[in-house]
């Protein structure tokens, strides 16, 4: 979903009685004036404007400290992903988690100990969430009655979003679901030390064990659905997956987790994760990966619109996890594979008659003949309308990836520099770029004025977005809507919290 933000600026402009003219030079006046409608914000400004959107997005528009993606201005319409009730609030970011980060950074940064009390209530909200399993949905229902009425008559009918056609009533790793909220949990565990998040956070982390294949991979959820299932076909759900980084991205949150927490189990499922990496690669000449594959270990289609194929895009993040498991763990075996599946990704550039804007690959290329895929839409509705995959690059889908660019060169140098550093300069390499950490980026005083100026009377932010035609996205366009973005919120107190953390100097106070 694309989400615009703009604002228009008015400046204000002061009827006064007194003849101005008469007493100020008018080189004095428009120094008066610039100084007051430009000067640049203070520390004290943007502590009070990172405040108040706070509280109303915490005291009006959170339900129980949980949020959703967006809503209308008079709140009668609510999106997550996918159109929601009243009742629900999305887990996945920019929704609750994202806000729940954000809080306690702003708890860090300023030290006031309101936004650790708003934290809290975000992850009351995840806790109540939680499955008994230890995860998380996309979404928590607090009217949990009418969950299976909302999928019957809202979720199914959302033709491509297929991760909500049917309720499973378990939990994913998609979108960084589980890594993200976990994540959260710990942060908050390890600030209060509060024994009420201590049982939720260690119920999350056995998740990511109970749930790892023994051959070290991750399925997109779990647990397994049961036989009362709509769909018991185990399909695409219960295979290994790469795709929305679930098995990257379990791995590099497990390091993590052991880092923080010192549980040895974390590292030793992580590695196996790493194995699995080394494994799952496909053999010369097309030595890639797939996004997912079946419990035979063969490359296999998921939704409708991902069939079964070899990834420039998952080959890439694999090259580069691949180079970074031997700077952990000082082990070879981790560079041995990554040659064959560049010379792969040199062989599968596109001919000029099937590229588009000058990318390199296609994102699909089909097992065996190693031909590119392209993936198309037809019909106007669930019932008669369907997706099909052939070589023609032609008339292709919107709304998901159909060409990559990928410089290959570049691929090379980046091997060829790792793979020149003994174990030791590789282990020595990772934790110097884990000592050092992310910047915080510097702020204009002009970007703070933008954003404070596009507040509402409310100190926070309304804006028109656009929200898709969920029945056929693909033949009727968007409507624009009026409202608020929990998105935007997390964008711009962002910007307030580099401020705040940045040099001092940065601004006049």
């Amino acid at each position: 979903m694309n989400v615009y933000f703009g604002s228009q600026i008015k400046e204000k402009t002061v009827a006064r009685k007194m003849p101005m003219k008469r007493i100020l030079s008018p080189i004095l006046m428009l120094f008066l004036f610039s100084t007051s409608v430009f000067a640049a914000p203070t520390r004290e400004d943007i502590l009070a404007a990172t405040k108040r959107a706070t509280q109303y997005m915490m005291n009006t528009v959170s339900n129980r400290g949980g949020f959703l993606w967006n809503y209308s201005e008079d709140f009668s319409e609510q999106w997550g992903e996918i159109p929601a009730r009243k009742s629900m609030i999305w887990v996945q970011r920019p929704g609750t988690v994202g806000v729940g980060e954000i809080l306690l950074r702003a708890d860090r940064v300023t030290g006031d100990r309101e936004y650790l009390e708003y934290a809290e209530r975000v992850a009351n909200a995840l806790i109540y969430g939680q499955y008994p399993s230890g995860g998380w949905h996309y979404f928590i229902d607090f009217d949990p009655a009418r969950t299976q009425e909302w999928y019957e008559q809202v979720a199914s009918k959302c033709w491509g979003w297929e991760e909500f056609y049917y309720n499973y009533e378990n939990c994913t790793y998609d979108d960084y679901i589980m890594t993200d909220t976990t994540r959260f949990l710990i942060d908050i565990y390890l600030l209060t030390l509060d024994p009420k998040y201590r049982d939720p956070m260690q119920k999350a982390l056995q998740f990511f064990l109970d749930s790892q294949y023994p051959n070290g991979a991750w399925p997109q959820r779990f647990p397994p659905p049961d036989e009362r299932a709509p769909d018991p076909d185990p399909h695409y759900t219960l295979y290994y997956t790469f795709n929305d980084d679930v098995i990257l991205g379990n791995i590099e949150f497990l390091l993590e987790a052991y880092d923080r927490l010192g549980d040895r189990r974390y590292w030793d499922a992580a590695v196996r994760g790493m194995d699995f990496v080394v494994i799952s690669q496909q053999g010369a000449p097309q030595a890639g990966w797939a996004q997912q594959y079946d419990l035979d270990m063969k490359p296999a289609a998921a939704r409708s619109c991902e069939p079964a194929a070899i990834m420039p895009t998952e080959t890439c993040a694999n090259i580069q996890a691949l180079e970074n498991y031997y700077k952990i763990t000082g082990d070879r075996k981790y560079l041995r594979g990554i040659p064959d599946a560049i010379r792969w990704l040199e062989q599968s550039v596109l001919p000029p008659d099937k590229t588009i804007d000058g990318h390199t690959h296609a994102m699909f290329y089909e097992v065996g003949t190693n031909r590119p895929l392209f993936v198309h839409r037809e019909g106007t509705t669930m019932a008669t309308g369907r997706y099909l995959v052939d070589y023609n690059p032609a008339n292709l889908i919107r709304g998901y990836g159909t060409h990559v660019t990928i410089d290959t060169k570049s691929c090379w140098n980046e091997y060829r520099r790792v793979e020149a550093l003994t174990p030791e300069e590789a282990k020595a390499e990772y934790r110097e770029q884990k000592a050092k950490g992310a910047g915080v980026p510097k702020v204009a005083p002009d970007v703070l004025e933008t954003i404070l100026k596009s507040r509402n009377e409310n100190g926070i932010w309304t804006e028109e977005f656009e929200i898709q035609n969920f029945d056929d996205y693909m033949n009727n366009p968007p409507r624009k809507v009026r409202g608020y973005s929990t998105a935007t919120y997390l964008a711009n107190m962002k910007v307030f919290l580099d401020f705040l953390e940045n040099e001092k100097g940065q601004v006049k106070e």
